[in-house]
């Protein structure tokens, strides 16, 4: 079935079919209460937004203890313990 209104074009047509409005009453879910935010929803953001502020906090104070670098500091400190060993050993 194609629908046509008298001297209005495809586009025309097609922009009014898409601008309708269901007839049925059935709005798609968005009722008179569409996008409104509880005082529950709102604590509970920020709440979450508490919970992240601390974590990140936690995350910078451990992470400042993190050495630069995890190779070996003082390999000449354990030279003469192997050494020690080797004297013992013979």
């Amino acid at each position: 079935m194609i629908l046509a209104l008298p001297g209005a074009g495809p586009v025309e047509t097609t922009a009014l079919v898409l601008a309708q409005q269901p007839g049925n009453g059935d709005n798609g879910g968005q009722g008179e209460d569409f996008g409104k935010s509880s005082p529950v929803g709102f604590l509970l953001l920020l709440v979450f937004l508490v919970a992240v502020a601390f974590l990140v906090r936690s995350m910078t104070k451990h992470l400042k203890r993190v050495p630069a670098s995890f190779d070996a500091e003082e390999p000449a400190a354990e030279e003469p313990v192997k050494q020690a060993e080797k004297s013992e050993n013979s």
